[in-house]
């Protein structure tokens, strides 16, 4: 077949050379019923031989359905501003799509309580949206909601953690094993042999919080794998206010000579406010998060490691994912994981989320 090469090919061409109609055509396209098996593979090699892309935006535009995307965050507490940046990546690509006839809602809830979430997709249930973004906080809950969203054939795709083994679109994140394994061999370097380590877990329901399991647990196997002598201790701090956070700490720290002191959330700075308080200084400390109170820290030597990983980028892929799928008709990858970034006061400068 002779290609042709003077300029940009269009569905009329496609048609033309598979001796179809250009509705036929526009069925492959859209893969829509109604195209024999024959045909639909000439007009697939035709498509891939011409090295065809078709016009999103003229699409969209002819088109009299428009497409809801819903996204589900937690909304920015005093307690963390970490949720900032996964937001702002949904609204530069709600910003980007929005031409192409594409509405993105946003709905949010509050961390430290599940009441919220639920309302959050009751009002996701009612509000008929062809795709949902959504940071799976409370586990239950959310499995609740997986099973309304594979009932509506409805894709659903998870940022910052994950439920693996069920039926969402895709996971945008980090591999929150694999962030915490990495935190102990920084630990390690800090403090080799022989020394103590205080984990430290901050959220009101720990039990449920994934996210926070899974970096514990890699955290841990490092030193099993590794033959390390470190002595491990945990505490849950499940009051999130910064007065009883002091009062735990007080008590712990009264117990033992910690060497380092491990967060496993965004959280780290309102132990680094302890510290800097109560001028403690010979503990090194670790945390999460590209967060201004934690780069306060950071750059007056408080904190001495941040493990950052992309959240506004979270925010963002997950949007495009949606629209890559139900616009482009593309595959998407079931996980996306993020870098895993180590940052230090000498080179926070040089990042952004």
């Amino acid at each position: 077949m002779e290609k042709k090469n003077s300029g940009p090919v269009g569905v009329k061409e496609i048609a033309r050379l598979a001796n179809v109609s250009i509705g036929t055509v526009d069925r492959v396209l859209n893969n829509r019923v109604g195209v024999s098996e024959k045909t639909k593979a000439k007009i697939l090699k035709i498509i891939e031989e011409l090295n065809y892309k078709p016009n999103v935006f003229a699409g969209r535009l002819a088109s009299k359905k428009k497409l809801r995307f819903a996204t589900l965050i937690p909304q920015v507490s005093t307690e963390t501003k970490y949720w900032e940046a996964p937001l702002n990546g949904i609204l530069q690509a709600a910003k980007e799509i929005k031409d192409f006839g594409i509405e993105v809602t946003t709905f949010f809830f509050d961390q430290n309580d599940k009441s919220t979430f639920k309302e959050s997709t009751t009002k996701i249930k009612t509000g008929e949206f062809d795709g949902v973004l959504m940071a799976p906080m409370f586990e239950d809950e959310t499995l609740m909601f997986m099973e309304y969203c594979k009932e509506k054939n409805l894709p659903l795709v998870f940022i910052n953690s994950d439920l693996p083994g069920h039926h969402n679109l895709c996971y945008i994140g980090p591999n929150l094993y694999q962030s915490g394994y990495l935190s102990a061999h920084i630990v390690n370097y800090l403090s080799p042999v022989n020394k103590k380590t205080l984990i430290v877990n901050i959220s009101k329901e720990i039990d449920l919080h994934h996210h926070l399991l899974r970096k514990e647990e890699g955290f841990r196997d490092y030193f099993k794998q590794n033959g390390n002598t470190n002595e491990l201790t945990k505490i849950d701090v499940q009051q999130t206010g910064y007065e009883h956070i002091k009062e735990k700490l007080k008590e712990q720290l009264a117990k033992n000579n910690y060497d380092v002191v491990f967060v496993t959330n965004s959280r780290v700075s309102t132990v680094a406010k302890y510290f800097e308080e109560n001028q403690i200084k010979d503990i090194k400390l670790i945390g999460y998060d590209f967060l201004e109170d934690n780069i306060h820290y950071l750059k007056n030597r408080t904190i001495d490691f941040l493990v950052c990983q992309k959240p506004q980028e979270q925010g963002y892929r997950g949007v495009m994912s949606l629209y890559n799928y139900l616009v482009l008709h593309s595959s998407i990858e079931k996980e996306q994981f993020m870098p895993i970034d180590i940052i230090t006061r000498e080179n926070y400068q040089y990042y952004s989320n």
